[in-house]
């Protein structure tokens, strides 16, 4: 899936070496139609490339200098120079084979069950066999037909169905899904995941593109350039994405910004900090309101932006009111079909969002959402879903950023979209690699596909040795007929968990496929 050797640009000279022995940093030389042996971020040159392998994706993307490769994937017709930022084990790549490995090693409850029936299973046929003799022998006379019949007995009966009938379907499942671009990290979460009734969505990153714009700007006082310069250079230390909307605004219209000393997040609220000599906070306006800093002087443009569906973000400097910020946070195109999709699931839809709920209902609105919670901070998305789950429901959490992480963790299964932060998808049961939210109901369509398979393949196993092993203590199966019985039961169980590479993720239709 990656090649063995890489070209590395050292002074000038390019040199062939074992991918191993590229390290972080190193330029690395990619020509059309390779694979990119690391992920790196282009330092020279643009192309199409093939990301398909890793998250499904049929088209090439266009990658343009600046933007990050994946390793695994195809470089399409240009020449690329790419700066190394990830080799070896520590490559998107390796940790995708990793996560399957783990996935498909672990062993679901069932399975434990399974063991310990297998573990009693010999000694019970054992006796079986030798009881076959002693009736044949007792009730007919006949040793001759009573060692067959225990011999038959002996062929037919077959643990390896039942050995075989978990873990087959868990790898084929499993593997169906990295496919598609959804990572499950273990089997617990696999079983978790076909159970879930309700999924709870955050909005920014998840619903939404995560890539909010600065579309308005109202100053109180002084200037518009002088509201964005102090509202942007304190974001510099966030990685929120409405910190990066206003750092994006601020180069667009070619603003230096003064360096930010005493930097702090408030997760839920906003983010403060020193520019030059002055206190700066940047953040919603209750978190103004308990600071005790008056926003009167801009709530009627803050009512009217928040009506039309913008988030509004309040500067303040040295205690005083700056200016109102407008942003907005485009629809991802999928998030419509998304929720449609659950739905043919018969799964409950939720929405949790930090914020207004005139910006939150507006999200709500246009997916067609169940249920819309706006105003909340990371404790009460934790509370608002351990209140579901008091309630007998089954919840999966869907997030990307850092103040998804509680939430995931409190969730039965946290489902992180893996454009997101590290911490959510270290926190998260399952990995979206594409950030397409319609993935959300494929996991859980190709999870409830994979436990019916397993349900039938034991049944399958069980209802075989009931049947099989009495009819051959009887002597109506030779040892001929045993054994080719025997043989076909282990196949069939192999056979109908292969079943699960015909599952297809769907794009609107909820239906699910076998």
């Amino acid at each position: 899936m990656r090649p063995e050797q890489a070209c590395v640009s050292k002074e000038g000279t390019e040199e062939w070496v074992t991918v191993d022995k590229v390290r972080k940093d190193d330029l690395v030389i990619v020509r059309p139609g390779e694979r990119i042996p690391i992920d790196g971020d282009i330092a020279e040159g643009d192309s199409d490339v093939d990301e398909s392998l890793l998250t499904g994706e049929s088209m090439p993307i266009p990658k343009y200098e600046g933007e990050r490769v994946i390793g695994g994937s195809i470089n399409g017709s240009g020449l690329l120079k790419i700066r190394a930022t990830a080799v070896g084990e520590d490559t998107t790549l390796a940790k995708i084979v990793h996560l399957i490995e783990n996935a498909q090693s672990g062993n679901a409850p069932v399975q434990r069950l399974v063991d310990q029936v297998t573990q009693v299973f010999v000694p019970i046929v054992i006796s079986i066999a030798i009881a076959t003799i002693v009736l044949w022998l007792s009730l007919a006379g006949e040793f001759g037909a009573g060692l067959i019949a225990a011999v038959s007995v002996l062929v037919i009966a077959c643990p390896c169905a039942l050995g075989l009938a978990t873990p087959t379907a868990i790898v084929t499942g499993t593997g169906a899904a990295a496919r598609a671009g959804i990572l499950i990290k273990d089997v617990a979460t696999l079983g978790q995941t076909y159970k879930l009734d309700t999924v709870v969505f955050d909005k920014t990153g998840t619903l939404t593109q995560g890539k909010p714009l600065v579309v308005s700007l109202e100053s109180i006082q002084g200037d518009t350039n002088s509201l964005l310069e102090f509202g942007a250079a304190v974001q510099q230390g966030s990685e929120h994405p409405i910190g990066r909307a206003f750092l994006e605004a601020a180069e667009a219209q070619c603003i230096n910004l003064p360096g930010v000393k005493d930097f702090k997040s408030i997760t839920g609220f906003g983010a403060e900090g020193w520019v030059s000599g002055k206190q700066v906070l940047v953040g919603s306006r209750s978190w103004l309101l308990q600071r005790g800093i008056s926003t009167k002087p801009g709530e009627v443009t803050a009512d009217l932006w928040e009506s039309n569906g913008r988030t509004v973000v309040w500067v303040v400097v040295s205690n005083s009111l700056q200016g109102i910020v407008g942003i907005e946070d485009q629809l991802r195109e999928p998030s419509i079909a998304a929720v449609a999709q659950l739905k043919a699931l018969n799964i409950q839809t939720i929405l949790y969002s930090g914020d207004s709920t005139a910006v939150a209902q507006r999200v709500g609105r246009l997916v067609n959402i169940d249920e819309v919670r706006a105003g909340m901070r990371p404790e009460d998305k934790v509370q608002g879903i351990e209140s579901l789950r008091s309630k007998g429901h089954l919840v999966g959490m869907v997030g990307d950023g850092v103040n998804d992480a509680p939430a995931l963790a409190a969730a039965d299964v946290g489902i992180a979209i893996g454009s997101g932060t590290d911490v959510a998808m270290e926190t998260a049961g399952i990995i979206l690699i594409r950030p397409d939210p319609q993935l959300v109901a494929d996991a859980i369509s190709i999870s409830r596909s994979t436990w019916r398979k397993v349900y039938q393949n034991l049944f399958w196993a069980f209802a075989y040795n009931v049947v099989g092993i009495p009819l051959a203590a009887m002597g109506y199966l030779s040892p001929i007929l045993a054994g080719a019985a025997m043989a076909m039961s282990s196949v069939s169980v192999v056979s109908n968990s292969l079943l699960l590479k015909r599952w297809r993720p769907k794009a609107i239709s909820g239906m699910e496929t076998e």
